[in-house]
């Protein structure tokens, strides 16, 4: 069946195709209908079903005769160490630990805050709140303790467990004196909290409150799964607000389960057995949906890298990790790509290794560039799958699907809508334009399966933050156009379209044809304030290692290459080179924060930021170049 027939039967029968594909996951209980519509516009999938996400993900595998294939690989350089755990010792480890939950009074309902590194045990213990029903929120390891302790306010849970430190590549992060800080500031004060213990740096424990997890697990007894609602959360996933009050977003489980099994056979093209790669983390939503529960439920093998692009030990480690696991599907960010790409132009480390197990690569987190899309295909000779979604969603909106059938490709676009998810692009006023009309993408409600249902107490402030600019549809936030054959173009977040004389214009364009400049390895566009034109683009490139052309050159033709390719109308003229942009810790260009200090505005470092110094060297560049404007103070 093609991509253009089953997206005609969901649009036909959205309820009677949903409950199709709810079969392909185990229940306790059927649902007795798809869609729960009595609380519109909040909107439930599945909500009367009867289900456990972990026995999805874990059991039924083993009681199907699979225990003895590999669930979990542990690759971590930089300890040097690869660990391995079939199915059946996963079950066993996750039924253990949530055993240990439940024997200290964790049950369905309670919420248990995951602060973890990049190791096995960070899934089990995601697995094992699944399995006693419990709600788990995964908080980056090593964010800030006030960001923790915002969360832990928001959340209230019951139980904290993570890890003595996590590390990087050169330098170990202490967690427990962050988790104790945020303890401190907290209002909500946990019941306990269990620490794993890692070799290469231990903690203290604090008497009465802290458990080592070793002990915690080793005399506990098995617990059984149990069910839980359709609509029952998952997990609570906290995404920065623009108040600097984290957003909860919520995950049901029916949902979650039914669309994630869907999408590894249909997206990703991956059978059971064989090993899915996303190179993420499990504080991100990529680690959730894609780490942790996605790859499980359809019986892949996961792989958890301990590591980074480059650095762990060089640019040549993912196509390492490929080739000694034999990766069948990699999913990563594109400016993991960049990265490889500025340390090795020409692709060579590649060549170096067998990646003949690799069938396609796959990219989210932001746009996805044609320069590194190009590069990316070049280097390693397989299908090159750009896909656009968002934490809020926790699956693609639009992609090309794999799975079913490899459809055209055009570079630059995330190609299509999936099943579930009605794009539209409306202008200011709510209301639809033509093909190629740029405008704000928005999804016509109900959203699907496995999207948000609200976030975290607080049904209002969901429906002001997503619903409320365009009545009868959710707003994705980002900027775009659809073509005449339907494919979506994700330009830029709506924040990033820039009104220079009347005129929008994207800055996504603009960073699309810096980015084609041969020394340019990684580039950015905002937009800052102007007395005359009220606004135009400055540009900030990073160049390739071992580029060693004077910088004035490489910046006229920045600018000559914008002025020949979209006109004089965007009024570029303004471009400086940085050794690095300021990224979030998962690798989004922190373009608002810059936009801030190009105009003078007060602002906050994210939370998520990698390193806050980055920001004192955009200031430098701007500076000089005038901004913020001294004529307006």
């Amino acid at each position: 069946m093609t991509y253009a027939e089953i997206r005609s039967r969901w649009q036909a029968d959205p309820e009677g195709w949903w409950m199709e594909q709810a079969q392909a996951v185990d229940w306790m209980q059927p649902p007795s209908r798809a869609l729960f519509d009595d609380r519109a516009p909040l909107y439930e999938w599945f909500a009367d079903g009867q289900l456990n996400a972990c026995w999805n993900a874990v059991d039924r595998h083993v009681e199907a005769g699979h225990g003895n294939r590999i669930a979990i690989i542990h690759d971590s350089p930089v300890t040097g160490i690869v660990t391995r755990l079939t199915f059946a010792e996963l079950q066993d480890r996750v039924a253990r630990l949530a055993g240990a939950l439940r024997d200290r009074s964790v049950t369905k309902g309670d919420r248990v805050v995951i602060y973890m590194p990049m190791v096995p045990e960070a899934l089990e213990a995601m697995l094992a709140c699944a399995r006693l029903g419990a709600i788990h929120s995964v908080v980056f390891g090593g964010f800030a303790a006030p960001e923790l302790a915002a969360r832990i306010d928001d959340a209230q849970p019951k139980a904290i467990l993570t890890a003595s430190c996590g590390i990087e590549p050169g330098r170990l992060v202490q967690y427990k004196p962050l988790l104790d800080g945020a303890l401190a500031l907290a209002r909500h004060k946990p019941d306990f909290c269990v620490i794993l213990q890692r070799d290469a740096g231990h903690a203290e424990l604090t008497a009465g409150r802290d458990i080592d997890w070793q002990t915690f697990c080793v005399d506990a007894a098995p617990a059984d799964c149990v069910p839980v609602a359709g609509n029952h959360p998952a997990y609570i996933l906290y995404t920065s607000g623009t108040t600097g009050q984290p957003k909860g977003v919520v995950r049901h489980t029916a949902g979650h389960v039914v669309a994630l099994q869907w999408t590894m056979r249909n997206i990703y093209g991956v059978a059971p057995g064989e090993v899915f790669w996303a190179a993420s983390d499990v504080g991100w939503v990529v680690g959730h949906s894609y780490i942790c529960y996605g790859p499980l439920l359809n019986g892949n093998t996961t792989v958890v890298f301990e590591g980074k692009p480059v650095g762990t030990p060089d640019a040549g480690t993912f196509w390492r990790v490929i080739q000694d696991h034999k990766v069948a599907a990699f999913f990563t960010a594109p400016t993991a790509l960049r990265a490889i790409k500025r340390e090795d132009p020409q692709g060579l480390l590649a060549q170096d290794y067998d990646l003949s197990s690799l069938r396609a690569l796959y990219l989210a987190g932001e746009r996805a560039d044609p320069d590194t899309v190009n590069w990316a295909q070049n280097t390693l000779k397989v299908p090159v799958i750009d896909h656009w979604w968002q934490t809020e969603t926790g699956w693609a909106i639009a992609a090309n699907p794999l799975g079913i059938e490899l459809l055209p490709v055009k570079v630059g676009s995330p190609s299509v809508p999936m099943p579930g998810y009605d794009v539209q692009v409306l202008d200011e006023e709510g209301r639809p334009v033509p093909p190629g009309t740029l405008g704000a993408i928005a999804i016509r409600l109900p959203l699907p399966p496995g999207t948000l249902p609200t976030l975290w107490n607080a049904d209002d402030r969901f429906r002001k933050s997503y619903l409320s600019r365009f009545p009868g549809y959710y707003e994705t936030g980002d900027a775009g156009w659809l073509d005449e054959d339907g494919y979506v173009h994700v330009m830029a977040r709506t924040d990033d379209v820039i009104n220079v004389a009347g005129h929008r214009l994207s800055t996504g364009a603009m960073e699309e044809v810096i980015a084609d400049h041969p020394d340019v390895g990684e580039c950015a566009v905002i937009g800052v304030a102007d007395t005359l034109k009220g606004q135009v683009p400055v540009g900030f490139v990073c160049l390739n290692k071992g580029c060693s052309r004077p910088h004035e050159e490489i910046t006229r033709e920045c600018v000559e290459m914008v002025r020949n390719r979209i006109g004089p109308v965007a009024a570029f003229r303004l471009v400086v080179v940085l050794d690095r942009l300021p990224k979030t810790r998962s690798g989004k260009i922190l373009r608002a924060t810059m936009t801030r200090i190009a105009d003078g505005e007060q602002f906050r470092p994210p939370a998520t930021i990698d390193d806050p110094a980055i920001l004192d060297e955009v200031a430098a560049a701007l500076r000089e170049l005038g901004y913020p404007l001294r004529a307006t103070g």
